[in-house]
């Protein structure tokens, strides 16, 4: 029995079709998506006895709201990420105005910068660009003071109600020699090759926070916010228990927290140094977690111990 290869109309469904229906205003506007969403596409691998999952054109997001482009005014590789504005009516105020001045030029600010939002008047949707990144635990860290180094950076996010390891980035400009295909990142950009790269103690990142569809905007001089339950990605965290109003940030403390005992404790050797401030930040109970403030404090002084 063989498989038959699909056609364009069978590849296109799903997935793909909403960014193919968009292609053509998405140029307009500055951003050309790869072959497979143009109109005219053909598959490359029909007529050839080439395999489709090896073929670039073939490659599909994981995700139906995301997809990457190409700035055609510079050549800059880029991420659309499409909202809708009725499903979460802040993640596009909320982004905007977290990359705004002064913002924006703040060293400790580590929310993924927007670089352009369209809206189409017809649509209740927004496209919001942003710069390629990728998981901020590939490559996979080196040394420990790789590894301090982001911890020191995660600390000092800011809150926003679903900082799991997916949501958790890096730059990675200065460590890649050959551009990566954004959904095969290990491979180069046409598939041909392994991507190369440099390590963060080479050349050292910076590391960012992507997606704030469940965060949410306080004024500062309330100390403490309370908010119903806001369900995340980790389905671990122990206030998903309770349907109580609370205060979001100790959340945050256990997000942050659980995401480096995910990669870090549970993924490398070598951690104790800092085992028992993580176990601290993923307490059962939140009035017992430190504040982020404190976490800094007990980073810094568990470095200085460090040789």
């Amino acid at each position: 029995m063989t498989r038959k290869h699909p056609d364009a109309n069978d590849t296109l469904k799903g997935v793909g079709v909403s960014w193919n229906l968009r292609q053509a205003k998405l140029e307009g506007c500055g951003y050309q998506l790869r072959p497979r969403y143009k109109p005219d596409w053909i598959p490359s691998w029909l007529g050839t006895s080439q395999n489709m999952y090896a073929c670039e054109d073939w490659i599909k997001p994981r995700y139906a709201c995301v997809l990457d482009a190409t700035r055609i005014s510079d050549g800059e590789f880029v991420m659309l990420k499409s909202v809708l504005q009725c499903d979460h009516p802040f993640e596009v105020d909320i982004a905007r105005y977290l990359t705004s001045e002064p913002l924006r030029l703040d060293p400790m600010n580590h929310c993924v910068p927007v670089l352009d939002v369209l809206r189409a008047p017809d649509e209740e949707r927004d496209i919001i660009v942003m710069p390629l990144l990728r998981r901020y635990s590939d490559p996979s860290f080196e040394t420990f003071w790789e590894a301090v180094e982001c911890f020191r950076q995660l600390f000092e996010f800011e809150a926003h109600s679903d900082c799991m390891n997916l949501n958790i980035t890096m730059h990675p400009k200065p460590l890649f020699i050959d551009s990566f295909h954004p959904f095969r990142p290990h491979r180069t950009r046409d598939l041909k090759g392994t991507s190369r790269h440099y390590s963060c103690t080479q050349r050292p990142t910076k590391y960012f926070l992507i997606d704030f569809g469940l965060s949410r905007q306080y004024d500062p001089s309330v100390a403490n916010p309370v908010e119903p339950v806001i369900f995340g990605g980790d389905n671990t965290i122990p206030e998903f228990k309770s349907l109580e109003l609370q205060n979001p940030f100790p959340t945050d403390i256990y997000y942050i927290g659980h995401a480096i005992q995910e990669t870090f404790l549970d993924g490398y050797n070598g951690f104790d140094f800092v085992e028992s401030l993580i176990l601290e930040m993923v307490q059962e109970n939140r009035s017992l977690r430190p504040t982020m403030k404190q976490v800094v404090e007990r980073l810094d002084i568990i470095c200085q111990g460090l040789t």
